[in-house]
């Protein structure tokens, strides 16, 4: 899962898993298929050597074992054997800043290793911009970052600005037909 169309890029390392569940998602495979899908999204933006900024898991990314060795012991070894193949990759950050450090140009996207380390921030910055994006599919498939809000439904203030550049993103990806009324008619929107 992944997010962008606004100003930051965010993917994420689990989904919707409780957060006593996260360090089992700490492992070689799920991150080496996280950073891919990273690059992917990055290059489909035209960012041919992304710096990736990797949140740690613990506050301060542990602050070197102090609040917790998961990045010393686990998370860096494994960036540490992926930087190899991508050079662009950091070791652990603290979350508390990687956001603020993207936004200033520091790093191409981020990678959060849970559901809400990464959604807070995006959905500050970029609630009416940003895409859901799922990689690794033959096809491009996008989606609003924000559930359906039935809350709001049939009150007209529901905010189009998501959807439409939902479809804008797609279509920027470049790999599937789009009739131009319909993506100029999100255009405007956004």
């Amino acid at each position: 899962m992944a997010f962008c169309g606004g100003r930051l890029r965010v993917a994420l390392l689990s989904w919707h898993v409780p957060l006593r569940a996260v360090p089992a998602f700490l492992t070689a495979a799920n991150f080496a298929r996280v950073v891919n899908a990273t690059v992917e999204l990055a290059g489909a933006e035209g960012v041919a050597a992304p710096r990736l900024g990797v949140c740690g898991l613990n506050p301060h990314a542990g602050e070197g074992g102090l609040i917790g060795d998961e990045e010393l012991r686990v998370i860096n070894p494994i960036l540490g054997e992926l930087r190899a193949t991508f050079p662009g990759l950091s070791l652990c950050e603290p979350a508390d800043t990687l956001f603020a450090r993207q936004l200033r140009g520091e790093f191409d996207a981020i990678i959060a290793l849970y559901h809400d380390q990464g959604l807070a921030p995006l959905k500050t910055v970029d609630f009416d911009e940003a895409v859901n994006v799922t990689l690794g599919l033959p096809f491009v498939r996008t989606s609003p970052d924000h559930g359906t809000a039935f809350g709001i439904a049939g009150k007209g203030i529901a905010s189009p600005r998501s959807l439409g550049n939902a479809v804008v993103v797609a279509r920027r990806f470049d790999r599937i037909p789009c009739r131009p009324g319909i993506i100029n008619a999100f255009e405007v929107m956004n």
